[in-house]
């Protein structure tokens, strides 16, 4: 198919979908004006104001699940149901999220004064109806599935809610747009007065992108994307190709795309992929099945990528590592334009993220590096979990119209919102559990031993404080080691996480070092960007090790040392970088410090505490259990070490039971 045809494909499946723009000529924007809400819904209109309210957000029913409190114009809590639950990506009512966070804040659920949800039920049902509609009579199958969850709950939301909240709530739910409640948990947190505001995911409603504008308390929204046209369906689509799990693996995907080249890309923006200046793009439809069918992608597909879809834990080629590349090619490249098209419509200097596609570091990395705006900011939970804080802020915020305080940094905490524990109840599980340990109160003595035990080798579990809310650990629930010790990557990968082995890990460094190790501008606490390892710390590859990267085995390419840190170095030399202060990280920040005092390098290795599959560590139950199952050498529980050589060994078959009571993701 030339390219003309493929725009003509393009550009049909926009005039056919019933939220498509009839007859829009192929050279003009896909970006149209918003049409969202901007009246207080009616659960609002005609109440007598609360001068500080407590206002609960909530997300679930899809993925991620989660609640935020929010209450004196502050965020009190935060945290996704699977910490709890210890399901990944728990979709279900967030209940035991949310009975954490109103314990958090001292109250109970009819002391609530606004309950808010992060989308709009019916909007989102509306979509499904019309786009089976406009595919009929093929996916029937798909639409059979798919109704009766909506039946039974979904479109009883209000039912549902006050049934979890013990029916004691006093007042009417609010319901929020998706990309309102996106928006909202970049901005309002951020420390912008002003800010342009690009928020892009899978789908919310309608809406796959938006363009807005934040000023003080208010956002303005300006463009919106229309589903079936979505930036990250398109990556979504690719990861699934790819053999990934989709709304799990896309950063699988990523990791995977620099051992690969771009040389898909092409085919894709002539085939498949009509991308605009302004970053707004249509999609051939004809490639895809995941407006009516129970696949992401059609068998068209398979003749532009070669073959058919990788299966799951199925050997990983070159072919998978060159579509990661194109893929990741054309996303950095969509996401430029969009930005680029939110500066033009605001003029704003600076630029807030959210959507699950702002997950994506190395874009962000590009973005930031790009210099369109004067800063960037993505909040530590960019995607579906975020929107239960976004929801919370867009109604205190927007709706109530109470007044944003902006302090020069943002009011995240350090996205330290969830549970924390203290001696006495952590002591408990130890002596319940039958565990030999040392407690250390003297937090000098502490930070000593665990710096040593790093530097030594040894890897390091570490519990401290409340619990990240976001899908990364940011030093509070992580498992850490030696950047500089070229082994510890694949040590890590597969006898503490067991997952692939292509998988990079992540550095932590103090904050006022990290332009000494990275090429970075500014702050990343919430692990939130690619930089590149500075050229001065790169090492060249022998003669020997650059024949390796040829080599179709994965493992063979990962062993090269890549420069001075080469732990945190990926293929391309670069590395998701999180920068550490005191007021944010406190606790993690001193023992970064005492690890550089001891060997002159302030940069670790900070991963999720978790293995591969398993949901962040959230209770010191939790992480024991992980720490016993792992290799890991040490375990520090706030003041308590417990070092593995000390400790029973696993009776048969007790690793192997732990690790498989979590899916594969």
């Amino acid at each position: 198919m030339g390219a003309a045809e493929a725009q003509a494909r393009c550009a049909d499946a926009v005039v056919k979908h019933p939220r498509s723009r009839p007859g829009a000529p192929r050279s003009a924007a896909l970006f149209f004006p918003w049409a969202g809400s901007e009246l207080p819904p009616a659960a609002l209109r005609g109440r007598r104001a609360v001068p500080s309210p407590f206002i609960l957000g909530l997300s679930g029913y899809y993925h991620d699940s989660a609640a935020c409190l929010v209450g004196g114009g502050e965020i009190i809590a935060a945290a996704q149901e699977e910490r709890f639950s210890r399901i990944r990506h728990d979709p279900s009512f967030p209940a035991q999220a949310v009975d954490y966070v109103l314990r958090a804040g001292g109250i109970t659920s009819d002391q609530i004064d606004y309950v808010v949800f992060y989308e709009k039920p019916f909007l989102k049902f509306d979509r499904l109806l019309e786009t089976y509609l406009a595919h009929a009579p093929a996916g029937l199958r798909s639409f059979m599935l798919a109704m009766p969850p909506w039946l039974r709950t979904k479109l009883h939301l209000p039912r549902e809610i006050r049934r979890a909240l013990g029916g004691r709530l006093r007042n009417e739910i609010v319901f929020t747009h998706h990309h309102e409640a996106h928006a909202a948990s970049a901005f309002f947190p951020s420390s912008f007065d002003e800010a342009a505001i690009l928020t892009v995911d899978g789908v919310g409603e309608w809406d796959t992108a938006t363009i807005s504008h934040g000023r003080g308390h208010r956002i303005e929204f300006l463009r919106t994307l229309h589903f079936p046209h979505s930036l990250g369906l398109l990556y979504s689509a690719v990861t699934a190709f790819c053999g990934f799990k989709v709304n799990s693996g896309e950063y699988k995907l990523m990791g995977l795309a620099p051992y690969g080249r771009p040389r898909f890309a092409d085919a894709l923006l002539e085939h498949v992929i009509d991308l605009k200046a302004d970053g707004s793009l249509a999609l051939d439809l004809s490639y895809f099945d995941y407006c009516a069918g129970l696949r992401m992608t059609s068998k068209k597909l398979e003749t532009l990528f070669e073959g058919p879809p990788r299966t799951p834990e199925g050997l990983l080629t070159q072919r998978e590592m060159d579509l990661a590349a194109s893929i990741q090619f054309i996303t950095e490249e969509a996401v430029l334009r969009m930005a680029g098209e939110a500066q033009r419509l605001t003029g704003a200097r600076h630029l807030c993220l959210a959507g699950g596609v702002a997950l994506n570091g190395v874009a962000n990395g590009k973005l930031a590096r790009a210099k369109l705006f004067d800063a960037l900011f993505v909040p530590p939970a960019p995607g579906d979990a975020g929107g239960a804080l976004g929801a919370a802020l867009f109604v205190q915020h927007q709706l109530l119209g109470h007044p944003r305080v902006t302090t020069g940094r943002d009011t995240l905490r350090g996205a330290l919102l969830g549970p924390a524990f203290c001696a006495d109840e952590i002591q408990t599980v130890l002596d319940q559990l039958g565990l030999r340990y040392e407690r250390v109160d003297d937090e000098a003595a502490l930070l000593r031993a665990t710096a040593a035990a790093i530097a030594e080798g040894q890897v390091v579990g570490w519990f401290h404080g409340r619990m990240e809310f976001g899908p990364r650990a940011l030093g509070a629930r992580s498992i850490l080691g030696d950047a500089r010790n070229p082994s510890m990557q694949s040590t890590m990968n597969l006898r503490v996480k067991f997952r692939e082995s292509f998988r990079p890990f992540a550095p932590a460094v103090l904050a006022e070092d990290a332009a000494q190790y990275f090429e970075l501008d500014g702050e990343s606490p919430y692990m939130a960007l690619v930089a590149a390892v500075q050229p001065a710390l790169r090492r060249e590859p022998t003669a020997a090790e650059a024949a390796l990267s040829a080599d179709p085995d994965l493992r063979q390419r990962i062993g090269v040392a890549r420069s001075t840190i080469p732990a945190v170095t990926h293929i391309d030399h670069s590395a998701r970088v999180q920068t550490v202060d005191e007021p944010r990280h406190g606790r993690f920040y001193r023992l970064l410090r005492e690890f550089k005092r001891q060997t002159g390098c302030s940069v670790v290795i900070n991963t999720s505490f978790n293995v591969r599959g398993e949901p962040i560590v959230c209770t010191p139950e939790d992480a024991c259990r992980c720490f016993l199952a792992t290799e890991m050498d040490v375990l520090v529980l706030e003041n308590f070490v417990l070092r593995r050589t000390e400790q029973r060994p696993l009776a048969a078959g007790e690793r192997e039971q732990h690790i498989a009571s979590f899916p594969r993701d």
